[in-house]
């Protein structure tokens, strides 16, 4: 007795919009994976320029981020901050921060200056880290910000030797009066004061969106043969 088939639109509309759907996210995913691969890229090309000298004269557009910059001046000794809940290779820590005023400049840098261990007996006890004293050169690679945490209750207000959770470069030009560059700039240059500068580079990702990708694509075939199975029933002639 010969077959027929009878097409069932409910589930074809109901795979349609999830093959639709499953394509457009994983064509989504995969644009974000080409714009990190991007962005990677232009970050190695970046840390491989020689430093540049960071001055009155120097161009917005030259500052970019992952550049490594060159400054002369002076850390601010009298206002440390401490960026909390920073572990380095499992053990609990923070960063050390500090202003630095430019030479001949009325210009700012917010330093990241390095990685402190937690005073194991008393959190709050903020570690006592050597300043050079008088002009320097510093360097260091140039950051939008540092990495973020989870802000638990409102944003602290900034003063000297303040314990924060994330920095503001904004917030803290706002307090202090003092006109900061828009960036924290991890310091590289070795100085003896017992900081780790083992600063971890940006997880930028392509590889995980990549992933969300494949699994977007799956789902569309999946709901391609939900149709082929559900949606075209046998009967009889």
């Amino acid at each position: 007795m010969p077959i027929s088939f009878r097409f069932r639109l409910i589930p074809f509309i109901a795979s349609l919009l999830l093959i639709s759907l499953g394509i457009a996210l994983a064509q989504w995913q995969t644009n974000r994976a080409q714009v990190k691969e991007s962005l990677a890229a232009q970050m190695t090309e970046r840390q491989q320029l020689p430093a540049l000298a960071l001055n009155a004269q120097t161009l917005p557009e030259q500052i970019l981020p992952f550049r490594k910059l060159q400054l002369t001046g002076q850390l601010i000794r009298e206002w440390p901050l401490y960026v909390d809940n920073r572990p380095l290779q499992g053990k609990a820590g923070l960063y050390v921060l500090m202003p630095f005023k430019l030479a001949g400049s009325s210009k700012y840098v917010l330093i990241a200056r390095g990685w402190h261990p937690r005073n194991g007996r008393d959190r709050m006890q903020m570690p006592d880290v050597p300043v050079p004293a008088g002009q320097i050169v510093l360097q260091g690679m140039m950051r939008d910000k540092l990495d973020r945490v989870m802000q638990l209750g409102q944003a602290e207000i900034v003063k000297p030797g303040s314990l924060l959770q994330n920095v503001d470069v904004e917030a803290l030009a706002k307090q202090t009066g003092w006109d900061f560059y828009p960036f924290v700039l991890e310091q590289t240059s070795v100085f003896e004061d017992g900081l780790l500068r083992d600063w971890p580079q940006p997880s930028l990702g392509a590889d995980k969106h990549r992933g969300y990708a494949f699994q977007w694509y799956a789902l569309a075939l999946m709901a391609f043969l939900f149709f082929v199975v559900t949606g075209i029933r046998r009967g009889k002639n």
